[in-house]
């Protein structure tokens, strides 16, 4: 290949700038190939998954050339097929050669003539090297060079797009998010294909080396809390990333709180209703689960079921999910308080009935419903990392025997097994696990001051929890709005689900600029067709 030995005589008479810089530090390429080779090897610890090729391009082999990329996360076809074919292969007569300057080094005139791959870089330090290489790109290195390409060449076994098997609905789109970070943002860009719809992107972790990505609709979205998200992010200071619920709990508010302040879910259809409203997006690579703030109390009764059916239907469920969410936090606590210090407030028929079904059992209420919530957490727990044929069964069945065992043998009485069992069955209901491990953390405590105090006990109890949740803040919104504080326009989509032609502002808490979703809201109300009779 005459012209690669044309040009390297060329640039040895012309001493490019790239063979004469002086290295200034020891992260910058050498221009020896063999010593970047060595100092790679020394470095990975001679790694038997990072494969490193060294070639000869050019006619007669003139120019000695290094590949490296990392076995099983690089396109091994694709690098045969495109990068070294090109490298190869005499390309004399192609547009390279006439388009070449004696200006160029060789370096540029490969990535602007010779290949024939979407994505390539500059790479000009061992830093940037070792994090391309090991996030499966393909590196070239050029004997006499101090600077190389980084060539886009990812590829690896990943899970597909499918169901998502947290968030559930009987009505909506069955994809979930993946593994892959550059799926999940397609899945949202093909959603919302809007200009507006901006991403940046970030590395956090010094040895993980994870992307993250920040994704919001620019001009709706509140320009303070995008701020406010690039600066805890860019704070973020640690060795490894594993889960977004690693940076969850280095950008929430609250961190001893039981509440969660950062909502996450694996629903490409939640995240592009969130970014209408004026959220943001956190996605991190390894992970299905997207964060979203700022996070709002009611934003974890909500299901995209909800906007799926009709308004009615919508409506009763979420209520139900409202009333639910308070029967798992406070049932035990109010059955231990009436049947301890206010017998008087049931019925007498119901009264005698609980006392002969207590004659025997050696606990007080309290004791009995700890120890039969404890065995149910266990269940539950058991359940959950037992293999899926049987773990749903083991918990049913489990819980069954458990509980018949108990009162045949005068342990518990059979009303406390009711109780804890509708408790344990409402504490489902929540569309959000996050939020019902709140309610099964506080029911400890209730319990405590219901066993305590009584009725008084909850009710100094529940106006502290209000008072807790009022004081939260997500990203500086308020926690309980549109609660607290009461905004009449955005109380369309809290505890009821209005139609959604009425749903034509955005929240105003989490936007203040572009509020507005229908421009002509009357008209889009179903109407019947009029009679022209």
């Amino acid at each position: 290949m005459g012209f690669f030995k044309k040009k390297v005589n060329t640039k040895v008479q012309s001493t490019p700038p790239s063979q004469t810089k002086e290295n200034t530090s020891p992260n910058d390429l050498k221009t020896s190939l063999q010593d970047n080779i060595q100092f790679v090897k020394d470095s990975l610890g001679s790694s038997t998954d990072i494969v490193i090729r060294e070639i000869r391009i050019g006619k007669g082999g003139s120019v000695k050339a290094g590949i490296f990329y990392t076995d099983g996360l690089s396109d091994t076809p694709a690098l045969q097929n495109f990068i070294m074919e090109s490298l190869m292969l005499d390309i004399k007569g192609t547009p390279l050669e006439k388009k070449l300057t004696p200006e160029q080094n060789l370096i540029t005139a490969l990535k602007d003539f010779a290949m024939t791959v979407g994505e390539i870089k500059d790479l000009t330090n061992f830093d940037d090297l070792f994090t391309s290489l090991l996030s499966g790109d393909a590196i070239l290195l050029i004997d006499g060079y101090s600077e190389g390409l980084v060539i886009g060449n990812k590829h690896w076994v990943e899970r597909g797009v499918t169901e998502p098997t947290s968030q559930t609905v009987v009505r909506g789109p069955r994809e979930g998010f993946s593994e892959n970070l550059r799926v999940n943002t397609a899945l949202v860009r093909r959603k919302l294909k809007d200009p507006s719809l901006w991403m940046e992107s970030k590395v956090i972790g010094t040895r993980t080396k994870t992307n993250v990505a920040i994704m919001y609709i620019h001009g709706i979205a509140d320009d303070k809390i995008v701020d406010e998200v690039r600066l805890r992010l860019d704070r973020i200071d640690i060795d490894g990333i594993l889960e977004s619920g690693n940076i969850e709990g280095l950008i929430e508010d609250s961190t001893y709180s039981p509440f969660p302040t950062v909502f996450n879910t694996e629903r490409p259809d939640t995240v592009a209703a969130a970014l209408l409203e004026g959220r943001i997006a956190i996605l991190v690579d390894g992970t299905p689960f997207v964060l979203l703030v700022p996070a709002l109390f009611v934003q974890f009764f909500q299901s995209p079921e909800d906007y799926y059916v009709h308004t009615g239907i919508g409506s009763l469920i979420r209520l139900l999910r409202f009333f639910a969410y308070v029967i798992a936090l406070l049932a035990p606590a109010s059955f231990i308080a009436i049947t301890t210090f206010h017998q008087t407030m049931l019925p007498s028929a119901l009264l005698l009935s609980l006392t002969a079904q207590r004659e025997g059992v050696p606990f007080p209420a309290f004791i009995e419903a700890v120890i039969m919530e404890i065995t149910f957490e266990i269940l539950r727990e058991a359940g959950v990392r037992m293999p899926r044929s049987i773990g749903s069964a083991m918990s049913i069945v489990g819980a069954f025997v458990i509980g018949t065992a108990a009162v045949e043998a005068g342990i518990i009485s059979a009303a406390m097994v009711i109780v804890v069992s509708i408790t344990a069955i409402s504490s489902f209901v929540s569309p959000t696990y996050n939020l019902a491990i709140s309610a099964r953390i506080l029911r400890f405590g209730f319990m405590a001051l219901a066993a305590s105090f009584g009725l008084y006990g909850i009710a100094i109890g529940f106006v502290a929890l209000i008072l807790h949740l009022c004081s939260l803040r997500s990203f500086g919104v308020p926690y309980m709005s549109p609660l607290a504080p009461f905004n009449v326009s955005d109380q369309k989509d809290t505890l009821i689900v209005a139609p959604i032609w009425k749903m034509f502002t955005r929240p105003r808490l989490t936007n203040q600029t572009n509020r507005v979703r229908q421009q002509n809201p009357a008209s889009a109300k179903p109407q019947p067709p009029k009679n022209e009779d």
